[in-house]
């Protein structure tokens, strides 16, 4: 006969709940992986990508619109000042035949489709910031370097051309239907090709090639390059 004592049922249930609660072996680092917290530096690019991008597109935009005037068929001319402030060259070569300054606006999205629909692509843009916030920071996407820098640039270049959609610049003196266009004014042009398109390449501006750059990464996310899990969820360490 065994001389060691026997359990009680209480000592016995507090053993299992005991072991009920434990976690199970590696849980808790998975678990934990998984609830890192974002280091600091990825809120620190991000931000500071998508400001100095948005803040470069509206002084660019501003500077040249400034010096270059637009082309009369954007301007109101029922008042001759109209025609006097935007008043300019519109056009200056860098490249002669090749690459220029254009003073442009655009009333709808990409090559022009959806003309008339600024308040659309407004609320589009409107949601599309705030689902990359939310997947970068709420959901944690921002663990991935690669992926914070490519949302950021697209951030950049949504707030650029939302600023222009909401009519926050100065479009004192053209005709209506421009008051909430997007300015354009970077100028591309290839005569080797012969597509109508390339002859010239319709305008665009800082903000469509932060967007342009942004997808760009996202492709190369998806299919080329991406971190691995524990290079991209290591836990910050903290101080004990």
């Amino acid at each position: 006969m065994s001389s060691a004592p026997r359990k009680s049922p209480a000592d016995k249930d507090a053993a299992l709940t005991s072991s009920a609660q434990r976690p199970a072996r590696g849980g808790a680092s998975a678990t934990s992986s998984a609830a890192a917290k974002l280091p600091s530096n990825r809120y620190i690019v991000y931000f500071t990508i998508a400001i100095l991008g948005c803040a470069a597109d509206l002084a660019t935009k501003q500077a040249t619109f400034g010096r270059l005037g637009l082309p009369n068929h954007f301007v109101d001319t029922t008042d001759p000042a109209n025609l006097e402030q935007w008043a300019g060259p519109h056009r200056w070569w860098l490249i002669p035949g090749r690459l220029g300054i254009e003073t442009s606006v655009n009333t709808g999205a990409l090559f022009g489709m959806g003309s008339g629909y600024w308040w659309l692509f407004a609320t589009l843009s409107v949601f599309a910031a705030l689902g990359i916030f939310t997947w970068l920071f709420v959901f944690k996407a921002a663990h991935d370097r690669w992926l914070n820098v490519a949302l950021a640039s697209i951030t950049a270049g949504i707030l650029g051309n939302l600023f222009d959609r909401l009519g926050l610049w100065d479009s004192t003196g053209l005709a209506p239907e421009y008051h909430h266009g997007v300015r354009d004014w970077i100028l591309f042009v290839w005569p080797e090709i012969k597509w109508r398109i390339f002859n010239p390449w319709p305008n665009f501006n800082i903000a469509d090639s932060l967007l342009v750059t942004g997808a760009i990464m996202l492709v190369v996310h998806a299919f080329v390059w991406r971190e691995t899990k524990d290079e991209a969820k290591q836990p910050v360490p903290t101080k004990p």
